[in-house]
């Protein structure tokens, strides 16, 4: 799979590293981004090859996801949310819906996007009724990426025949309570209010909060509705995917502090670089170490853009030194697709770091 790993770079190099700095200042991805990673194959990475994928291995699709947020993070946090909706295409039981959208999501002439975040808590913060023909969505969708960039939005949302479960945390509880996923048209809806939310970093992502009053969703946009523990389950390979983006911030900064003249200090990042791939790797057969090694991978990403800072000087405060910009990355990365148990191993890591 070197050939799509060596797309990918082309694509970085070519097309995203030397616009990140503009993409960053004006807060919009150009078009041609999303058309070049089309061009490259790079939006059906998570299809098998039966269903008109690459058959991508996972390890070469994390370089690929590090190799892009290293060069333009605000673009690759868009286009990785594509990927989730690729997956869930794949898998349905719902082969109406997977003829319909996913041959055309696997060529990038359909965008995707992911709504995950109101079914993860507990409580919820979005939940599914069944209503004859289909559901009923209320609450908050509180960070959905690509408003007005994708097509399609899959939105998960718990179900409130389940409420009961969710009384407390218990495992036997995670195995009642139930998911709804549903794929629907990224735009305005009945009962759907969107608020833009303005970033730090990535901007350009066109990240909002959607407030969700009767969202009315037919049977046949159902992708799937796992129980609870079988949704979480399936979003621990997506903390390893998300931690692909401190390290690409972390990589980038490496790089600009060994053009800077400083190659020891650069030497010692690029060896905590693999420490903490090492790390994040590890985690995903070892569900317990993964929180630890994720904000490992952010605290990194932090101390690399204060290496990079400090290495460049005064550049990175006055001008438009990349310096900013990854500073600013490297702090989005410390909380973007975040959980409890990540948050708590940074806040245990970062006084000492």
């Amino acid at each position: 799979m070197g050939d799509v790993l060596d797309r990918a770079r082309d694509v970085a190099a070519d097309v995203l590293l030397p616009a990140a700095d503009e993409v960053d200042a004006t807060a919009t991805i150009p078009e041609g981004h999303f058309r070049a990673l089309a061009d490259a194959g790079l939006y059906g990475l998570a299809a098998p090859s039966g269903l008109g994928g690459p058959e991508v291995p996972f390890e070469d699709f994390l370089g690929i996801v590090e190799t892009l947020a290293g060069a333009c993070l605000t673009t690759t946090f868009t286009w990785m949310q594509h990927h989730g909706v690729v997956r869930g295409l794949a898998g349905t039981t719902n082969t109406a819906l997977r003829e319909r959208h996913l041959a055309d999501a696997v060529r990038g002439t359909t965008r995707c996007g992911v709504a995950f975040a109101g079914a993860i808590p507990q409580p919820p913060k979005l939940w599914a009724t069944r209503v004859d023909g289909g559901w009923r969505l209320d609450g908050v969708a509180p960070l959905v990426t690509g408003w007005g960039i994708v097509d399609l939005l899959l939105v998960s949302a718990r179900d409130a025949a389940t409420a009961d479960a969710d009384a407390d945390t218990d495992d036997d509880d995670d195995d009642r309570a139930r998911v709804v996923s549903v794929l629907v048209p990224a735009r305005a809806a009945r009962g759907v209010t969107v608020h833009p939310l303005d970033l730090a970093a990535a901007n350009g992502s066109r990240t909002v909060r959607l407030d969700v009053d009767g969202w009315s969703v037919r049977d046949d946009a159902v992708v799937a509705t796992p129980t609870r523990a079988e949704f979480l389950a399936a979003r621990h390979a997506g903390v390893r995917v998300n931690g692909c983006l401190a390290l690409g911030v972390a990589g980038r900064c490496a790089a600009l502090v060994e053009e800077a003249g400083e190659p020891e200090p650069a030497a010692a990042l690029r060896k905590a670089l693999d420490a903490a791939r090492d790390d994040l790797d590890a985690g995903l057969a070892d569900a317990a170490r993964m929180p630890a090694a994720r904000a490992a991978a952010s605290e990194l990403a932090v101390r690399a853009a204060a290496t990079l800072t400090v290495a460049v000087g005064s550049r990175a405060i006055v001008g438009r030194h990349p310096a900013r910009r990854l500073a600013r990355e490297a702090a989005f990365t410390l909380v973007a697709a975040g959980r409890p148990e990540i948050r708590s191993e940074l806040l245990d890591a970062l006084p000492g770091s």
